[in-house]
């Protein structure tokens, strides 16, 4: 595949040449880390679409401490000399150079899609600099912080030699002058090569911004992002070298029953040749009369409600011939969940690239708008032609198929799953500004709603969506209980604006950067941050730590910069206390306490008497917001029984995957009931309902007032109940998983 004739870049910037993310060879990359300058850049439309993609924007965001861009031959800290540069073996050795120091620090990683899992090699990139300075400088530390093998080439003959030779899955070449050598010829070079098809080029247009920060923070939206979606991509070759070597027949079409595959058992079954099928619609081709005539009516009902169908179906060869199939047809895209016009576009945001990864510090784009094709750009005070695009500016501007959802979400009832599917996942930054909004979050600290709106950007792309269950989702799940809960007239007349809002982004903030392990599994596998935390409160105090980092070190993100030192003080106790109090150890002196200084009071005494009493004592007030994003982080079994199967079966599945860990590493099972080829899913559920749930909740009820949540909870313990009973292990039974 040859890169485009030119690059026209009609702003200053640094731009990214970008065809694909992945390559086909293990490797790594290099990372860079210091303060960011801002740097103003463009995502460039390119005069041949289909030769580059994407033309893509490097932008910065912070301002460089004083030291920023030292040359590595100042450098005198004492690890410089461990992550010296040392002579190549690709080619030439005075042109080409590798960073070894990294490769230590590489892992590979797993990548999911759909039920595959994937390991993929760690990443390598590849600098191509004519000569060392600063920006060079920035991306070699870059890779080394990131745990990137990291190569830099000199010459183009190196350069091609190199990447030949590594396959490296991130390129970055020098465009800011032509003097040493064409960017665009080695771009072509490299393009017309075949491992190219899975690598991203970076072209870095003018030297800007050498921050390790910035060059870090661009590197890992790039490997989260593009990388990662071309490695799924060259996954998909062996599956559709499995399906050509399959004996049964398949046949994929898209939802306006166009043919889109058939494997060659297809072919020879129905006598076609792929050629005279892919691209018909499925009512151009002869039908045998021998089938039902409101079979395919039938057919149709089942896919539309997302449910398989199987049966007898009557098709006809190009010879004439009838057949009889057992046929099975599996819906793949559930078309109700694409009807809303503005989920017909594939949502290009600036944080759909960097949702679920770690970033070095909180990244906001201030524009985004599409061109054709894939490419991008990003400017400053950019207007944005398709608001639907991008994360809104205010709750105003959300889509209307968001919006409309948003409209329930003062219900019990609503679905959080419906929200994240049609926001792509990110369902924590359009609930939060609605809910935010509604309890007056934005006056209380005195910040713009932008303000707002950037840090839960920054935080939603903070949980990990590869997580099964301890992502954004679940995150958005509890704000939503505890918006409910703070709704109800006793809660809401007992407390204060300050702990409102102090509960609100607890409720956020409360699983960020979870890992998808429990605190006992930190603690036996001796990871930093068991280290760190005295295998104390691991991920809670980590959650509220780095919440409070990634606030307060941008001031685009900051909530909570306007406010007096007393009452962020008082606001951020409160916080911590609300998300230490999630840790499951001391649940039981919770409930206790909560029974003791709440519900027996008030049990001797009328309401008026029982507000007074809790406005009056303090620990009164913290003892109910602990209570309150208890239960609303373990709510789950009280949401309606839809809704309660999915987060069990969520939550089960991160723990199936916690104990096939610890397995294969040799640490102690520490929940031996989670083993995914034994474990009775309703018998786990019914022992959390009665271990945990049932007592905190008759107490909470007690207080708060929650008819509806207890009648859902006895709905789905009577549903697990029945599972149990019949011996089933699974979800559901056998029968209501094939309707």
């Amino acid at each position: 595949m040859g890169c485009a004739p030119s690059i026209h870049v009609s702003q200053s910037g640094v731009i990214y040449c970008r065809d694909s993310d992945e390559s086909n060879s293990p490797h790594q990359t290099t990372t860079i880390s210091q303060g960011a300058a801002t740097l103003h850049g463009l995502f460039i439309k390119t005069d041949a679409a289909d030769s580059i993609p994407s033309v893509l924007a490097y932008q910065s965001r912070q301002p460089p401490p004083p030291s920023a861009g030292p040359r590595r031959k100042e450098r005198s800290d004492p690890g410089a000399s461990a992550r010296a540069r040392t002579p190549r073996c690709c080619g030439i050795e005075a042109e080409t150079q590798t960073s070894s120091a990294s490769v230590k620090q590489a892992s590979t990683t797993e990548v999911q899609i759909g039920p595959m899992r994937l390991t993929q090699d760690p990443i390598q990139v590849l600098l191509i600099f004519a000569k060392e300075d600063n920006q060079s400088d920035g991306f070699w530390w870059a890779c080394d912080r990131a745990g990137y093998r990291c190569n830099i080439a000199r010459t183009p003959e190196s350069a091609l030699e190199c990447f030949l030779d590594k396959h490296q899955e991130i390129i970055v070449i020098d465009h800011r002058n032509s003097r040493y050598f064409d960017a665009e010829d080695i771009c072509r070079s490299i393009r017309a090569t075949k491992p190219s098809e899975h690598t991203v080029i970076l072209a870095v247009q003018f030297m800007e911004n050498s921050s390790i920060t910035a060059c870090y923070n661009e590197l890992v939206q790039i490997e989260h992002g593009e990388v990662r979606s071309q490695f799924k991509l060259r996954a998909c070759s062996a599956v559709f070298t499995a399906l050509d070597h399959c004996q049964e027949a398949i046949e994929i079409t898209s939802e306006d029953h166009v043919i889109q595959y058939v494997n060659p058992a297809f072919e020879r079954m129905m006598g076609y040749h792929k050629g005279e099928l892919i691209g018909k619609e499925l009512t151009e081709l002869p039908k045998s009369d021998k089938n039902c005539a409101d079979l395919l009516d039938t057919i149709n009902t089942f896919i539309k409600k997302g449910k398989e169908w199987q049966g007898v179906y009557y098709a006809r060869r190009k010879s004439g011939d009838t057949i009889q199939q057992h046929v099975k047809i599996t819906p793949v895209i559930v078309l109700s969940l694409m009807a809303a016009p503005s989920l017909q576009t594939r949502r290009y945001s600036s944080m759909a690239r960097i949702h679920s990864m770690t970033i070095e510090a909180p990244i906001t784009k201030d524009g985004l708008r599409r061109l054709s094709g894939n490419e991008y750009v990003f400017s400053k005070n950019m207007n944005l032609s398709h608001s639907h695009l991008s994360v809104p500016n205010t709750i105003n501007d959300v889509p209307p198929c968001i919006a409309q959802l948003l409209d329930n979400e003062e219900s019990w009832d609503f679905n959080i799953f419906e929200l994240e599917a049609v926001t792509n996942k990110r369902p924590l930054v359009y609930l939060g500004l609605k809910v935010f909004a509604r309890f007056g979050v934005s006056e209380f600290l005195n910040c713009s709603e932008a303000t707002l709106r950037a840090w839960l950007q920054v935080i939603e792309a903070n949980y990990h969506s590869s997580n099964s269950y301890h992502n954004s989702t679940h995150a958005a799940d509890v704000l939503h209980a505890t918006a409910f809960f703070l709704g109800k007239e006793r809660v809401k007349g007992s407390l204060d604006h300050l702990d409102e809002v102090a509960a609100l982004i607890a409720a956020t903030i409360h699983d960020v950067d979870h890992p998808g392990r429990t605190n006992s599994f930190l603690c036996n596998a001796g990871s930093e941050l068991a280290v760190l935390y005295n295998d104390t409160a691991v991920l809670e105090s980590h959650h509220t730590a780095l919440a409070f980092q990634l606030t307060t070190k941008d001031s685009k993100c900051n909530i909570f910069k306007n406010i007096d030192r007393n009452h962020y003080r008082t606001l951020r106790q409160a916080i911590i206390d609300m998300v230490l109090a999630t840790e499951m150890t001391k649940h039981f002196e919770h409930v206790n306490k909560f029974v003791n200084s709440i519900n027996k009071p008030m049990s001797d005494g009328s309401d008026c008497e029982c507000t007074a009493n809790v406005k009056n004592f303090p620990d009164n007030q913290t003892l109910i917001k602990r209570m309150m994003i208890k239960c609303a982080d373990v709510a789950n079994p009280c949401r309606p029984l839809e809704l309660c199967i999915e987060w069990a079966g969520r939550i089960s599945e991160e723990y199936f995957a916690q104990t096939d860990e610890e397995k294969r590493q040799g640490l102690p099972v520490v929940m031996p009931v989670f083993d995914r080829n034994t474990c009775s899913i309703p018998k786990s559920q019914i022992s959390f309902i009665d271990y945990f749930i049932t007592d905190m909740f008759d107490a909470w009820d007690a207080f708060a007032h929650l008819p509806v949540l207890m009648q859902h909870l006895a709905n789905n313990y009577k549903h697990w109940k029945t599972l149990d009973e019949l011996k089933c292990k699974s979800l559901r039974l056998p029968s209501e998983n094939n309707n």
